[in-house]
């Protein structure tokens, strides 16, 4: 649990997602949002923390401006099935917003589309991916020599797996990017990126993620699973997101474990969230501490 200032950690959580991507979500896990399930894992690692949540894909949202991002300790961003090159209404009042968050310099974390939205706002690419999608799990994320002495990875061995769900990719990343770790598919798995005063933590994959998420996540993929080959029929698709789900009811089976190469990295529910526990411990905290927003 992180040793936490008296007042309780003012955090906001931004939904990458449509209205529609949010409703589907939540009809397959467990009646939460993206940004629901996520301030949730982030509670457990900051019990009584504040969490607010904004919906900037949704046309006449009500945006925090820079005085409103101020007064917030952290920002998480979430992932999202929308694709960032695809420059419509949903996706440019994002990146608006994370150039306002750049500029704010409030401590910002992002998984997945976060770090895509990260990149771009600063000026770096983001493609679909010429090596084609990470489903369930990212397999071989690697730190790179500044990986290894950052503290966003602190705690994670040279090589792990995360659990990641993503087509598209970070093709260039910006000026004042760091990047700290890669994998076979992709060359930026986490980095670090400083921008107009601020300074953003981001990845690839997603750590907020329980392995029961994954599963509801892939189960409405399943379409697309089987035509793009990762699983042979529908019958074989559901005998698989069986076992991820099995295995988030009990990390110790280690039958299943074995079968599907995963370890304590994805298994361990503290391990699988350090990067959120080391942005809280290292960037949100000593800010809070430090500026004593009220």
């Amino acid at each position: 649990m992180l040793q936490i200032s008296p007042r309780p950690l003012r955090l906001l959580f931004v939904d990458g997602n449509t209205r529609e991507q949010r409703q589907n979500h939540a009809a397959g896990y467990r009646d939460l949002s993206p940004a629901d399930a996520y301030a949730e894992e982030v509670r457990r690692i900051a019990p009584g923390s504040i969490t607010d949540i904004c919906l900037p894909a949704d046309e006449g949202a009500n945006l925090p401006d820079g005085s409103g991002l101020q007064s917030y300790d952290g920002i998480f961003l979430t992932g999202s099935s929308l694709h960032i090159y695809n420059l419509e209404p949903a996706v440019t009042r994002q990146i608006e917003l994370m150039q306002a968050i750049y500029a704010s310099g409030t401590p910002c974390f992002g998984s997945c589309w976060g770090i895509q939205i990260g990149t771009v706002a600063a000026g770096g690419t983001v493609i679909a991916n010429p090596r084609g999608r990470e489903v369930g799990f990212a397999r071989r994320i690697t730190l790179t020599q500044a990986g290894q002495g950052h503290p966003l990875l602190a705690g994670r061995p040279t090589a792990f797996d995360a659990p990641a769900i993503h087509l598209d990719t970070v093709a260039q990343p910006p000026a004042g990017a760091t990047v700290l770790a890669s994998n076979p598919y992709s060359v930026v798995h986490a980095c670090e990126i400083a921008h107009d005063g601020g300074l953003f933590w981001g990845v690839q994959y997603h750590p907020e993620f329980p392995l029961a998420q994954v599963a509801s996540i892939l189960e409405r993929m399943t379409p697309l699973l089987i035509a793009e080959g990762f699983r042979k029929d529908e019958a074989a698709t559901a005998a698989w997101l069986a076992d991820v789900t099995a295995l988030d009811a009990d990390p110790a089976r280690f039958d299943l474990a074995w079968a599907h190469g995963l370890d304590e990295e994805v298994l361990d529910p503290w391990r699988r969230v350090t990067e959120l526990r080391n942005f809280l411990e290292h960037r949100v905290q000593p800010q809070a501490s430090a500026r004593g927003r009220a």
